[in-house]
């Protein structure tokens, strides 16, 4: 059956995609805006995928007419949010100058890291872009437009207020439906969360009448009468902007709630281990499907448990993102079944896979774009053409945009997910952000309702929360990301850590989203390229503490600084890599490390640099008398500090070795202990 998806919600003047869902290219869908608020003089287009630009605050209802009947879809619009922002950057710093002959290029999100439309004027001795944002951090580059292009990478705080967050949980009481929003302010503005408003939508693809749900503040009811087998119900934060809304499903039947924004239970104790595929063999050997079997028992004594692979498919390139073969395993590390038999053997070692899925865009070389390129019928929409030459983002010309405005790509994609999903554990959805809302929401649900233990991880940066909105379970955490490097680099305290959780809920993301926590990746150079071990050292137990998920680029452990060089097996760092699998050893055995939030904790550095240092406490979520609390320091500097923290056991959980360092009456007087940092000690609070 046809669906266009659940309710969605925008701002005036952005535009929101509208597409069937499970298409037949060979079939007619039709959109057309049945109702829209009062003054509005939006319209769509004649086609099957459309996008509405609303110009007009309010309600908006679509009708998709499709050769099963007609569907109804709602979008709420909201008030614009976007204000000015002005992008500069000194002449002297520029990667092109005026004497050059030459202008640099800006390009970011709110462009669509297309390069080339837009050029900063030089305004005496900087270029300056303006342009209309939303409020948050924006990142962006300044680039070379015959060179590199992403030159210079910086990040621009537009004022503002932050989005609200919610939850919404619903209970199956006598004779109806009761369902309660949580809401929340951003931390950083200032109202209550009393203050935040909600509106509570019914998605239109179950047959319930809208009259039915009645709403009272946080909370709205509808009689069980009024169900017939299922019904989701949508709540959205509204507050000086709105937030990403939740959903709750009930089947009335089975007596049954689920939350489909919540990720899998799993996940969220999990070590993600990314391995770049062709390199893991090390040494002289070409890596295989089979080489990196025998290589598994090294990922279970670590402590890893969910593996993480870069493309697997037919490409020409040793990164594999230039897929040529949807439907088949790269030729040179091996067949279809040496690969399953890889999974099998992952999971006999208690290890997840995630499959980096590239559906984006394709290489140049894959048959269709050939096609496409030589202008056959049925192919030439398959791509992105503008001015006669394919769309691409950044540089990448050799990997084209794909068209997901074309029913047929949508179809052909969806039968990759289809092939791959049923054999590993999850999907890293590279370029993410290039992907319409539309075909993650539908791609969702589809391999949910099969399997909803199935992990799906998005490469978006930057770090925006609408892609959790019945998208993806985990996100890269870009925030702490940076914020890890400007920290070991020495441009910013190492306590501004602590900012971070604050940040990411200011930006939307609801408590229940899960982050990926990381120093390094397939496209970052190395962190010990950038700075030194002892901030390696830091910066990796910061990821294996804070909440969220921490994930391990294969070799950061053993010091590695080329960020796809062959793995060193055999003149890699012993020592590091002992402290990594100490730290996943410990995240495995503390459920506090696990879940929980952040919390501040007071303490005084007595030797050192108090710059290097932040301490922080992790509590379990367990109540009673498994209840733990852990107290966490960090030492990003390369000389050791001592730190006075608060009632805690004197015993390193990490190394298992005493640490208590001063002692006498100011220690019995303030409950606190002189503890030696050398670069991460975690202590159980003393009761």
């Amino acid at each position: 059956m046809t669906e266009p998806g659940p309710p969605r919600t925008t701002t005036v003047g952005e535009p929101i995609q509208l597409a069937p869902w499970d298409p037949d290219p060979d079939e007619r869908y039709r959109w057309q805006i049945v109702s829209a608020p009062e003054g509005s003089e939006a319209t769509v287009e004649d086609a099957p995928v459309v996008d509405l630009v609303p110009d007009v605050a309010g309600l908006y209802e679509c009708r998709l007419s499709a050769p099963d009947g007609d569907h109804t879809k709602r979008i709420r619009v909201f008030e614009g949010d976007s204000r000015n922002a002005r992008f500069e950057l000194p002449v002297e710093d520029s990667p092109v100058t005026p004497d050059d002959d030459g202008e640099p290029v800006i390009h970011g999100p709110f462009n669509e890291h297309i390069v080339g439309p837009d050029r900063p004027r030089l305004e005496a001795d900087q270029y300056v872009f303006e342009t209309d944002l939303p409020p948050g951090e924006h990142m962006h580059f300044f680039g070379d437009p015959d060179g590199d292009v992403r030159a210079i990478r910086d990040k621009l705080t537009v004022p503002g207020p932050g989005k609200p967050r919610v939850r919404l949980d619903a209970e199956l009481a006598d004779g109806e439906i009761v369902f309660t929003a949580n809401a929340r302010a951003p931390p950083s503005d200032e109202y209550a969360d009393d203050d935040v408003d909600v509106e509570f939508y019914l998605d239109d693809r179950d047959d319930v009448e809208r009259a039915a749900l009645s709403v009272t503040g946080h909370e709205a009811r509808l009689p069980r009468s009024a169900v017939d087998g299922t019904v989701r119900v949508h709540a959205v934060p509204v507050a000086d902007r709105h937030g990403v809304a939740d959903c709750v499903r009930i089947d009335v039947d089975d007596e049954t709630v689920t939350r489909p924004n919540d990720p899998p239970e799993w996940v969220e104790s999990a070590t993600i281990y990314e391995i770049f595929v062709r390199e893991f063999a090390g040494g002289r050997l070409d890596t295989t499907f089979e080489r990196i079997e025998e290589r598994l028992p090294y990922l279970d004594w670590l402590g890893v448990d969910c593996l993480w692979l870069t493309p697997v498919l037919e490409s020409p390139t040793r990164h594999g993102y230039h897929i040529t073969d949807y439907f088949d395993t790269a030729s040179d590390l091996g067949t279809r079944e040496e690969f399953e038999a890889l999974v099998d053997a992952c999971h006999d070692h208690g290890i997840r896979v995630v499959f980096d899925l590239v559906i984006n865009h394709t290489g140049a070389d894959h048959p269709h774009f050939q096609l496409s390129a030589a202008g056959v019928d049925g192919y030439r929409e398959w791509y992105e053409w503008e001015a006669g030459e394919p769309r691409h983002y950044f540089n990448w010309s050799t990997i084209p945009n794909l068209n997901f405005e074309s029913l047929a790509v949508r179809r052909f994609l969806l039968d990759v997910v289809d092939e791959w999903a049923p054999i590993v554990d999850g999907f890293r959805t590279d370029v993410a952000w290039g992907v319409p809302h539309s075909f993650w929401k539908e791609l969702r649900e589809r391999i949910k309702r099969a399997d909803p233990e199935f992990l799906l991880l998005d490469e978006k940066i930057p770090h925006e929360p609408e892609y959790h909105e019945g998208e993806f379970d985990l996100h890269y955490d870009t925030t702490l990301y940076q914020q890890l490097l400007d920290v070991g680099r020495g441009d910013a305290p190492a306590d501004s850590l602590l900012d971070v959780p604050e940040r990411i809920a200011d930006a939307g993301f609801p408590d229940h989203a899960l982050q990926m926590r990381y120093v390094e990746n397939h496209d970052e150079d190395r962190y010990l390229e950038q700075c030194d071990e002892a901030a390696l050292r830091a910066a990796a137990a910061a990821t294996l503490t804070f909440p969220g998920v921490p994930m391990l680029y294969y070799g950061q452990e053993r010091g590695m600084t080329g960020y796809r060089d062959p793995m060193a097996w055999v003149d890699g760092d012993d020592e590091l890599t002992a402290f990594h699998r100490r730290l996943l050893r410990l995240r495995d055995e503390a459920p506090a490390l696990r879940g929980g939030d952040v919390q501040d904790v007071e303490y005084d550095v007595l030797e050192g640099d108090a710059e290097q240092v932040v301490a922080f406490a992790r509590e379990s979520t367990d109540s009673g008398a498994d209840r733990d609390t852990l107290v966490v320091a960090l030492n990003f500097g390369s000389t050791p500090v001592v730190v006075d923290l608060p009632s805690v056991e004197a015993r390193d959980l990490l190394t298992g070795q005493e640490i208590r360092v001063s002692s006498g009456e100011n220690e019995a007087a303030t409950r606190k202990t002189g503890v030696r940092v050398d670069d991460a000690v975690v202590c159980r609070r003393s009761e």
